[in-house]
């Protein structure tokens, strides 16, 4: 029997078949707890192969928007707006954080019944933390600065007009196999929230659901009120972003993984209009200083453990927990375990709350790392669109690299 039109659409689509990968691993998580855990090749070896595609499209996304735009004068004034840019945005989610864990209290709760985790771990590496370390660890961030660099380099050579060319093929390449890795993304999405729901367990989230629903809650509010306001002042919808990124959003989701989103947000940025150099500079660098969800996360996570301890708090040490974070968070990214490490920094400056607060935190960090990943995508995504809108490097959908991933990889069924 021949697919009605509309059921054969919405087969065709890629959030289909993520969001019914995720239901199905929910289902099979709950009730099947052991055989889920099995699972967790599948959401691990698709986050291995995404990252393999990271390096090479943001070193060859730099280097042919820096030869493209010609003038460097240009791409350090993107680089220093987009800068400025992440560290007010990034302390406006701090300070969020802090009202919303004030407001709602969600540590105003008995802490005898909360399932424990060993968090000594982090208890003793807290002094371990350094931005040598970061920059050793963060891959993106070290792609970022070669690419940068040979990005300049070849601008000024006498062989650009002879080597842009190879580099666009490559390019292109590279691209295109990312479109066939992007088929694998439902069953990435299935074995990494198979193992989570299977390993965890939906019933862990009970003794702090208050923590949940805050976290979730906050995140809303930032992404729909604070960056839906600043897209409107450029005239953009937040809405219609959502709408056009809802497939990576969904695997995120079902991964827990921000950068298995990185690769197809770039181009789907590059499709809504913005421009070759603003993506590639923006977007990498976003995600090492630019994690609106992970900033939320922090300062709320620290009033938690104040108000689970019932440690009171003045307005100088709230004003303090902010400084603090807004140095110290925006190493959150590309170390192992390093959100921990800054909390446990954070908390050890402070001399006022236990240490071992954090090992209530990382009962429930997997549940609440979706959040977070999918909240730092968003915010990178309105980062670049407004650098873009603000720089004038914001034109016609762009089609020749961007058409390469369209929204129905299933259009063949």
């Amino acid at each position: 029997m021949q697919l009605t039109g509309a059921l054969k659409r919405i087969l065709s689509h890629l959030t289909f078949w993520v969001l019914l990968a995720i239901i199905a691993a929910v289902i099979l998580g709950y009730f099947f707890p052991a055989t889920a855990i099995k699972a967790e090749w599948m959401g691990t070896g698709f986050i291995q192969l995404i990252k393999l595609f990271i390096g090479p499209i943001i070193f060859l996304t730099i280097v042919l928007g820096i030869t493209g735009m010609g003038n460097l004068k240009k791409v350090g004034k993107i680089g220093l707006k987009a800068v400025i840019y992440f560290e007010i945005v990034t302390t406006i989610a701090l300070v969020i954080g802090i009202v919303f864990a004030n407001i709602v209290q969600p540590g105003k709760i008995d802490k005898t019944g909360l399932p424990i985790q060993d968090a000594s771990a982090y208890e003793s590496s807290n002094a371990d933390f350094s931005w040598i370390h970061f920059l050793r660890e963060n891959f993106t961030l070290q792609v970022l600065i070669a690419a940068i660099v040979c990005g300049i380099l070849l601008s000024m050579s006498k062989h650009q007009q002879r080597l842009t060319p190879l580099l666009t093929k490559i390019t292109n390449i590279v691209f295109k196999a990312l479109k066939y890795v992007m088929y694998l993304a439902p069953a990435g999405a299935f074995g990494g929230m198979a193992y989570t729901v299977g390993k965890f367990g939906i019933k862990t989230l009970i003794p702090l659901g208050k923590l949940m629903l805050t976290m979730y809650g906050t995140m809303a509010v930032f992404v729909f009120i604070v960056l839906g306001l600043i897209l409107r002042y450029y005239k953009l919808s937040i809405f219609k972003f959502l709408r056009t990124i809802q497939e990576e959003l969904l695997i995120v989701l079902g991964t827990s993984s921000s950068e298995t989103a990185l690769p197809s947000l770039m181009v789907k940025l590059e499709k809504m209009g913005c421009s070759k150099p603003v993506v590639g500079l923006v977007v990498p660098t976003g995600y090492s200083f630019n994690l609106d969800g992970t900033s939320i996360y922090l300062s709320m996570a620290v009033i938690f453990l104040a108000q689970l301890y019932n440690v009171h708090l003045s307005g100088i040490e709230m004003v303090s927990i902010v400084g603090i974070l807004m140095i110290t968070s925006k190493g959150a990214a590309g170390v192992t375990g390093s959100g921990f490490i800054i909390l446990a920094s954070t908390l050890t400056a402070l001399h006022k709350i236990p240490l071992e607060g954090l090992a209530f935190l990382l009962a429930v960090d997997k549940f609440m790392s979706e959040a977070r990943a999918i909240t730092n995508i968003i915010g990178n995504g309105v980062a670049t669109l407004v650098i873009s809108k603000s720089e004038n490097e914001f034109t016609a959908p762009a089609t020749v690299i961007a058409e390469q991933i369209t929204q129905k990889p299933y259009s063949h069924l």
